[in-house]
């Protein structure tokens, strides 16, 4: 369960902020003019201190509720723009598009990559077969569509200013991303109910 003492706002509206952010891919100053028009007065810099502070925590209650991914996987990874600079979004799949994991790295190199797939592992299983590179440009179409999600709700944000905001941002939207897809609950139950119920 996550906590929400000390905080000013009530649950209800810090986690519907929370969502509305990673979701829909608006600033802040955006959702802050939104949630004045629903009569909630809260600052940009508290929404996104929101997001920082219950982002990773929603993920991980996600990545522990998602139903089992299939056991052939395809990965790849996509660039996002951190105080000017490109840092690397690891990503994988399974056959169906269902999201296995993820993971923001500063570098991409063989210990970034094998630390993503240790983390993948750890939380999924082993996929069907051994690892194998492979260059077939159809295999890569699903997850390239794939990450075209997290940069259409990335792009409105317009970068971000620090390594661990966009951490915390990214676990927020492809906990979203996992939602939208299905892998947490039947599609009848609305996306923000489910958002809301991994709190706790």
């Amino acid at each position: 369960m996550i906590s929400f003492k000390g905080a000013h706002y009530p649950k209800d509206v810090i986690l519907y902020a929370v969502f509305f952010y990673v979701r829909y891919g608006v600033s802040y100053r955006d959702l802050e003019e939104i949630l004045e028009e629903r009569r909630v007065i809260v600052d940009h810099a508290t929404l996104n201190r929101w997001v920082i502070k219950y982002s990773t925590s929603l993920a991980l209650a996600a990545k522990k509720s998602k139903r089992s991914v299939a056991t052939s996987w395809r990965m790849d990874e996509t660039y996002i723009k951190v105080k000017g600079q490109w840092v690397y979004l690891y990503r994988a799949i399974d056959k169906f598009g269902d999201t296995v994991d993820f993971m923001l790295s500063e570098k991409r190199d063989e210990a970034a990559a094998t630390a993503f797939f240790r983390q993948a592992i750890d939380e999924n299983g082993f996929p069907l077969s051994f690892i194998e590179i492979l260059q077939i440009k159809y295999l890569n179409n699903r997850i390239e569509q794939d990450h075209r999600f997290i940069k259409k709700i990335t792009k409105p944000m317009g970068g971000f200013k620090a390594f661990h905001s966009a951490k915390a941002t990214i676990d927020g939207i492809e906990t979203a991303h996992m939602i939208r897809k299905g892998q947490l609950a039947d599609r009848t139950i609305p996306a923000y109910q489910q958002f809301m119920a991994l709190a706790g």
